[in-house]
């Protein structure tokens, strides 16, 4: 396939370049500094761009089989620029008539798993007060998304980890999986890769965790 990866030089955006790549993939890499992508390889296009224009990022999505997304706040004071770039994202997209998304969103955004325990509720709720510009931010990307033309679906992992993949995880649409408190950049890279093609991911919200 033809991917595109925004965010590319993120924690989990490197390891869907790193993934795809090993998969035989095609992959346009967009970023702003390429001194920050470790990743190397056969089928692998550097795209630089600053992401303020929607025109300038047609080319990086034309054509495309999919385009994944791992653009995100990495601190409070980034706060809205989830928002802001998938913003950009969806303008060039739609201008090319390119349809499949997949972003990270995070767990909190999304409703909690039907039956958590009292502790996980509890987590839960610190962390989106602890995090609330963020997840703000995330839950108005997702608005965006929900008014776009693209065929999108927002990955919402719990705590992330920087360990290897497994392969191994719990995947739950419109909800999170029961008692998933953590999982790897890796596996969720890995599960991003793995919708694509699942039909039952379009439009939709999906809770991935160990």
């Amino acid at each position: 396939m033809k991917l595109t990866v925004f965010g590319a030089t993120g924690g989990i955006g490197q390891e869907i370049v790193r993934q795809s790549l090993d998969s035989g993939h095609q992959v346009t890499a967009v970023v702003r500094d390429p001194a920050r992508l470790t990743v190397t390889g056969p089928g692998l296009e550097v795209f630089r761009a600053d992401l303020t224009d929607p025109q300038t990022l047609r080319p990086a999505v034309a054509g495309r089989d999919a385009v994944l997304s791992g653009l995100g706040a990495r601190s409070r004071k980034e706060a809205g620029v989830a928002t802001r770039l998938t913003r950009t994202v969806l303008g060039a997209m739609e201008a090319e008539g390119a349809r499949r998304l997949i972003v990270v969103s995070a767990a909190p955004v999304g409703p909690a798993a039907e039956g958590d325990a009292f502790v996980d509720r509890a987590a839960r709720g610190l962390i989106s007060v602890l995090l609330k510009d963020v997840y703000a931010d995330l839950k108005e990307m997702e608005d965006e998304l929900a008014r776009s033309t693209t065929d999108w679906t927002a990955v919402r992992p719990p705590r992330l980890l920087n360990r290897p993949l497994t392969g191994k995880y719990r995947t739950v649409v419109g909800s999170s999986p029961l008692k998933g408190r953590t999982i790897s950049r890796a596996d969720v890279a890995h599960a991003m890769l793995a919708m694509i093609d699942d039909r039952g991911t379009v439009k939709q919200g999906v809770g991935v965790a160990y």
